[in-house]
């Protein structure tokens, strides 16, 4: 919705919702965590912090939540955190304002760049994805792309963290299964920020906690609040699907991920008041024909109205699904897919959108839909700058000076604007080859593939200097002592 103002520098998003209806979710949201509540496996130390927050909690730890607490809990948090780079010198602002594109999130699989099949992912994989996202330009952070399957472990989960240390200067986002595995990396963060403190001042990465819908596990309660406490920005958030784990119809599946969402909000602020922790579940919904994850329309109307509610209260909304496709290869199906939801992206205006490159239900990875993606991503940024129209770009006066039948291609005008507010391409625009042109007659897979070559042949990210690499060995072959004993 505009607002009537000029329309120029960053575009309006999509807002789908009335602000009536706009309420009624959040009212309905407040009801089922007052009435219905969230179930919280018995972690003693949240269970005081809830109890003594006044929560209801019953025998089998379903959490009921007063309505006062929760909205204090929503204002206290903080609304923005700014991530910062390897070198703690570069950053962005995980905000209401701007979206952030990153590569992931956990496959285990990964299309084999030389037989073009699935198969099982590993550390090499992910270093090798994190290397080339290191290499876009318009790729702002990495994430954990892929597993490294075979060391499904704490030392491998730890060290999938160093993977993405090692191959890219860029803002990271981390998610594990074990809280040990955390607690190592966020010593490991340290170390690479220089002390835990400096590590607070300027988060090296962004903690993701992946909760059921409304329920939260023994790890996923620790983990909120091991890094609360320690000042690492979380993203809490479940995939509700409609229909499976969740209501099927819109407003009912919104109203579980926000709950569950706000749950885990209100834990991190009971453990530190003001901490960056916040809740992006994403609504999700079963093809009624299929059983799988479907319903694109319904997936990206809901998308928007969570973005929209979340602005509501200040809160950044993370985890955009655009840029993925359940698509089983990277195949004109993918393609549609991607590039319908990466132009939903435009409209909602998630702060985040962290599953670019994931393709089969978020199975498998896929380097050639990264490289899609990021294309995708500048077009995107380029319809964000929005429309300038002050004189010159107006350019009245030079449509009177030619007239109702001018030629403007030898104008000094056109010579100024024509690469102005363009989308610069890697494969469509100037780069689709045209029987009238001189390309060479390639498929987009293969144009792609061929710059997905040339940046794997050519780019190498800036290397750890040999005394911090050092120390962090020595770090992780602690914990893979640990976990051996």
């Amino acid at each position: 919705m505009l607002d009537g103002q000029t329309h120029y520098g960053s575009p309006a998003a999509y807002e789908p919702l009335s602000s009536y209806d706009l309420q009624r979710i959040l009212d309905a949201t407040y009801t089922l965590l007052r009435d219905t509540g969230v179930g919280f496996d018995p972690v003693e130390e949240a269970m005081d912090l809830l109890s003594a927050a006044g929560c209801d909690i019953d025998e089998v730890g379903t959490v009921r939540f007063p309505t006062d607490l929760v909205q204090a809990s929503l204002a206290s948090c903080a609304k923005s955190v700014r991530l910062w780079d390897r070198s703690g010198e570069g950053s962005f602002e995980v905000d209401c304002e701007n979206t952030r594109f990153l590569s992931g999130m956990t496959c285990i699989r990964i299309y084999d760049l030389e037989t073009g099949r699935s198969r099982e992912s590993t550390r090499e994989d992910l270093g090798l994805i994190t290397r080339v996202a290191d290499a876009l330009p318009e790729i702002d952070g990495v994430c954990v792309s892929c597993k490294n399957v075979p060391e499904s472990n704490l030392a491998g989960e730890i060290d999938e963290f160093l993977a993405l240390v090692e191959n890219t200067t860029k803002p990271l986002e981390y998610l594990c299964e074990q809280t040990r595995a955390l607690e190592a990396v966020i010593e490991l963060a340290a170390e690479v920020r220089g002390g835990k403190e400096a590590l607070e001042e300027k988060p090296y990465f962004m903690h993701i906690v992946t909760p059921l819908p409304l329920f939260y596990a023994e790890t996923h309660i620790e983990q909120i609040i091991m890094a609360a406490r320690h000042g690492v920005p979380v993203n809490c958030g479940t995939i509700a699907i409609g229909g499976a784990s969740a209501p099927i119809t819109m407003a009912g599946c919104m109203t579980h991920s926000l709950a569950t969402d706000f749950a885990g909000m209100v834990l991190a602020q009971l453990v530190k008041p003001g901490v960056f922790s916040v809740g992006s579940s994403d609504a999700a919904f079963m093809e009624p024909a299929t059983g799988g994850i479907g319903s694109t329309a319904q997936t990206a109307m809901a998308d928007a109205a969570l973005c929209q509610i979340r602005r509501s209260l200040g809160i950044p909304s993370l985890t955009g699904y655009g840029g993925c496709s359940v698509a089983r290869e990277f195949n004109q199906d993918a393609v549609w897919e991607i590039s319908s939801s990466m132009m939903q992206t435009g409209f909602a205006r998630p702060a985040t959108c962290d599953y670019l490159g994931s393709l089969d239900e978020g199975i498998t990875y896929s380097l050639h839909a990264l490289l899609l993606c990021h294309d995708l991503v500048g077009m995107l940024r380029c319809t964000w700058q929005g429309i300038g129209t002050d004189d010159e770009q107006l350019a009245l006066d030079l449509t009177a000076q030619e007239g109702v039948r001018g030629n403007y291609l030898a104008q000094r005008h056109t010579a100024k604007f024509c690469r102005v507010d363009r989308w610069s391409s890697r494969y469509f625009g100037s780069n689709i080859p045209l029987s009238s042109g001189v390309l060479e007659d390639e498929s987009l897979f293969e144009r792609i593939d061929r710059d997905l070559r040339k940046i794997i042949d050519e780019h190498e990210p800036t290397p750890l200097d040999g005394g911090l690499k050092e120390s962090l060995e020595v770090i992780l072959a602690r914990y893979r002592g640990a976990s051996s004993e």
